[in-house]
């Protein structure tokens, strides 16, 4: 809104008063209308909170000895003058600078209270809601496949018996004498400076209750337990933090919900491990498909097994690349399931795998693994 839609308004007319009505019959009538207009005891009729919302900007300038003496002044300026600039006449803003100490827009700027007209009856803003946070323990094929989970979450709301007004159900509230229905208080912080704070009495909400809510006493908040469905992406890692916008508590006036933050922890698999996006298996094979070569079947996680080609002479600890039977990555594609053979030695022989492994040794007698050990460095 522009500082000349600003001058065109009659704030006396908004509260029914005359021009020259003192302070007394002025916060009188502005304490009737906005009594008569809250949102609080009229929920749902826009007309009322229309008028509420006149009724306040009204008396937060004529309400205010200064700032009435300068709208006074800014209303009885001549009429016929250019505003902004263009045309004939004159700028207005050279009129009224060195009185507002900027021209017209600061002059409305101190009268309102600052930039875009906001007064201090001016109706709080709508609020998004808190944040939450909560832990989820999945399994480990869930978290590679992902997995939908229900989550009981227990959040600040507004009071469910009193609806966040803070007072007595079946009860009527009355503007707050504290701040005279402003919702907040001027507090000064040293010299000429001073700030806004909210009223410690209606605690911003402009309006008080002689009995206050037995349930929240009077604070207006309160606990809510509720029950929602979260999807945990596939490929997701222990210890992720899993944002789910909108699933936090409810807003305020409006707002939006705040944001849900699910940490996920994975339990461990009895097979298979995860290194980055690839997953990892560690697969038993005898000595004999090490040293002659084997095709060994291994298993996938949720998926058909897979045959390994062992070539012969292959060595103990090496790792076998399955590509694409991996986690899922960030781009959509899959990671690789890297598979580790580890030779497996026989605790206990019976005699005719004996009598074959003495007769092994004896085949290869004479073979000096170990002589690199006693060369000198």
């Amino acid at each position: 809104m522009t500082s000349a839609d600003w001058a065109k308004k009659d704030f006396y007319a908004e509260l029914g008063v005359k021009k020259d009505a003192g302070a007394d019959d002025i916060k009188k009538a502005y304490r009737r209308l906005a009594r008569d207009n809250h949102p609080d005891t009229h929920p749902g009729d826009n007309a009322r909170h229309e008028k509420f919302k006149a009724v306040a900007e009204a008396y937060d300038v004529i309400g205010d000895a200064e700032k009435r003496q300068q709208y006074d002044q800014m209303r009885a300026a001549p009429t016929g003058f250019g505003v902004g600039g263009g045309g004939g006449g004159f700028d207005i803003n050279d009129l009224l600078r060195d009185r507002a100490g900027g021209g017209f827009g600061d002059m409305f700027g101190d009268i309102f209270g600052g930039a875009g007209g906001r007064g201090r009856t001016q109706q709080r803003r709508p609020t998004k809601g808190a944040d939450v946070e909560t832990t989820a323990t999945i399994g480990f094929t869930d978290a590679i496949e992902g997995v939908t989970i229900s989550l009981r979450l227990t959040s600040d709301a507004p009071c469910p018996d009193c609806s966040g007004t803070g007072g007595k159900p079946g009860t009527k509230p009355h503007i707050c004498p504290e701040c005279e229905g402003a919702g907040f208080v001027v507090a000064s912080v040293g010299g000429a400076f001073s700030m806004n704070e909210t009223c410690p009495a209606c605690g911003g909400r402009q309006l008080v209750y002689d009995e206050p809510c037995p349930t929240c006493h009077g604070s207006g908040r309160g606990m809510s337990a509720r029950s929602i469905q979260a999807r945990i992406p596939a490929g997701v890692k222990d210890g992720q933090k899993i944002r789910l916008r909108g699933k936090g508590a409810a807003g305020e006036n409006g707002g939006p919900a705040g944001d849900l933050f699910v940490n996920v922890k994975v339990t461990p698999h009895r097979l298979f491990a995860r290194k980055g996006d690839n997953l990892t298996l560690e697969v038993p094979i005898s000595f004999d498909e090490a040293a002659l070569g084997a095709e060994v079947k291994i298993p996938t996680l949720g998926g058909a097994p897979v045959t390994l080609k062992l070539p012969a002479g292959t060595p103990n600890g090496r790792t076998f690349r399955v590509r694409g039977k991996g986690a899922r990555k960030a781009d959509g594609t899959n990671g690789d399931l890297l598979a580790t053979v580890e030779v497996q030695v026989p605790a206990v022989l019976d005699q005719a795998a004996r009598e074959a492994v003495e007769a092994y040794r004896a085949a290869t007698a004479g073979r000096a693994l170990r002589t690199n050990l006693f060369e000198a460095s």
